[in-house]
């Protein structure tokens, strides 16, 4: 213990070695969760251009702690990520379409309006059309698109992927072409606390692929011509283009939506009968028509359908002349 001129000692001056020790690991690993590490375990500071190049990002935080940066400092896995598996099967053409779309103005006006608007018009007209118009159909229908978005937020909490508009070489052409349409900008979103509220990494699977499947399916059902079952399918194959050229999705986020749907679909057509066979289906006409008119079903499909039609309607089929049986024709 050293004595001070004023009579103090030196060693309540003198911090202690373990606190010391403490306060400096405590500082590091502040430090180390204020920057995220990307997989080769280099600092986001000292590798944001890399990172930005590399595949999609799959933020590996809890979920109730997703980070809410600018674009082009998310960080990414460079291994195993989709846009990998895209460079693998030689289907990464995002980045070209992206770049083409951003270069032409009319175009990138035309793909947001596509995005912003067909999505939540046509699949609620559709659904609302079948609900008065096609009961049959209707809940089928309804078993799928509401499964499949169910199932698809399952998708978005275990396996959250940021879109390629979030990394720096990609343009956010619906938040560019804002000034000519009524939807708010990147910009506008963040000053307004839009962010905070919105899952910003809900890439995997893309709904706005799977609701246009889901309604192209319904009108393949509602069309009898096969050029026009062929037809009706572009709606679904545009909307998966214009996803991609706006970077909003990956190609594989389309891929697995349009394969959620379909799949969905299976299964609902199933448990309501959809896919069952023509003899299945004749036989329980015949056994309906037994119920609402005894013998008819003797007189042949188009009458067991009649009779099906006027009991539906509510209206009563006239009676059979006197001397002559239900389900014969007089004879001459």
């Amino acid at each position: 213990m050293v004595a001070r001129p004023g009579g103090a000692s030196v060693a309540a001056a003198v911090p202690d070695h373990g606190q010391c020790r403490e306060g400096a690991r405590w500082r590091a690993r502040r430090r180390s969760r204020s920057r995220p590490v990307n997989q080769d375990g280099a600092r986001a500071g000292r590798s944001s251009a890399r990172s930005s190049s590399s595949s999609v990002s799959t933020w590996p935080t809890p979920r109730h702690d997703w980070p809410r940066a600018a674009p082009g400092t998310w960080p990414s896995r460079t291994r195993g990520g989709i846009l990998d598996v895209e460079r693998w099967l030689h289907i990464d053409i995002e980045h070209a379409l992206n770049t083409f779309t951003s270069q032409h103005t009319w175009f990138e006006v035309a793909t947001s309006y596509w995005y912003q608007s067909m999505h939540y018009l046509v699949t609620p007209t559709v659904l609302v059309v079948l609900f008065f118009r096609r009961p049959l159909l209707y809940r089928p229908a309804r078993t799928a698109l509401l499964g499949a978005t169910f199932l698809a937020l399952f998708g978005y909490f275990f396996f959250p992927t940021a879109p390629p508009r979030l990394l720096g070489q990609y343009v956010d052409t619906v938040s560019e072409s804002s000034v000519y349409g009524w939807w708010p900008s990147a910009a506008e979103q963040a000053a307004s606390g839009a962010n905070s509220v919105t899952n910003q990494v809900a890439a995997m699977p893309s709904m706005h692929v799977g609701w246009a499947v889901w309604v192209s399916v319904v009108l393949a059902f509602l069309v009898r011509r096969t050029w026009a079952k062929i037809a009706v399918w572009g709606y679904a194959a545009t909307t998966t283009v214009v996803v991609v050229l706006t970077g909003n999705h990956w190609v594989l986020d389309a891929v697995a939506g349009a394969a959620l749907v379909l799949g969905c679909w299976w299964f609902a057509g199933h448990r309501y009968g959809l896919w069952a066979p023509r003899a299945q289906v004749q036989a329980e006409l015949d056994v309906l028509a037994r119920e609402v008119r005894p013998g008819v079903a003797a007189s042949g499909p188009a009458a067991a359908a009649d009779e099906l039609a006027l009991a539906s309607a509510g209206e009563v089929p006239p009676p059979a002349p006197p001397g002559e049986p239900d389900g014969e024709t007089p004879r001459a």
